[in-house]
């Protein structure tokens, strides 16, 4: 048996080629492809995902080019009966919460955690409430040593 992807930071692209299959497709259109596969070494499925860029920013000739993106989630045994017979939710990124595989711009694939952008929404929500404490504590007019105290605990308390 194979090593796992899952034991690698780093997978080459050509792994995956030769060891990837489709098990059975999902949803195909010209933007989109979700389709569940198998790792033929290990016999590990993924939900394969690929989406259709086209970078529309890029002043000059490289603009309008188009880029294919591919991720492949892990999917445990439970996960599959659940898309195939019971229409467990798929999309991505509503329903990927968990570390998966992506190509980057060598080919090769990594491994990506979505849920820092779960941690980066929480930090924002704190960095606004204590934005608005500090509006309101200026407008009091309020600054004695024993104010400050307090608004510094109130902050404390926030997270």
């Amino acid at each position: 048996m194979s090593e796992s992807w899952q034991d690698s930071k780093r997978v080459a692209s050509a792994s995956i080629a030769d060891r990837l299959e489709t098990v059975k497709p999902l949803k195909e259109d010209e933007l989109e492809l979700y389709e569940i596969a198998k790792d033929k070494a290990t016999g590990e499925h993924y939900l394969h995902y690929a989406y259709l860029h086209r970078n529309l920013a890029a002043a000059g000739p490289g603009s309008g080019q188009e880029e294919i993106f591919h991720h492949l989630m892990p999917l445990g045994s439970d996960d599959v009966l659940g898309i195939l017979f019971s229409g467990a939710p798929y999309a991505y990124p509503e329903h990927w919460s968990k570390p998966f595989l992506r190509n980057g711009p060598e080919g090769d694939y990594v491994w990506f955690d979505p849920t820092y952008t779960d941690e980066e929404a929480r930090h924002e929500a704190i960095g606004k409430e204590i934005e608005e404490q500090l509006r309101l504590f200026k407008q009091a007019g309020e600054l004695s040593q024993e104010e400050v105290r307090k608004l510094l605990e109130r902050l404390d308390r926030q997270e």
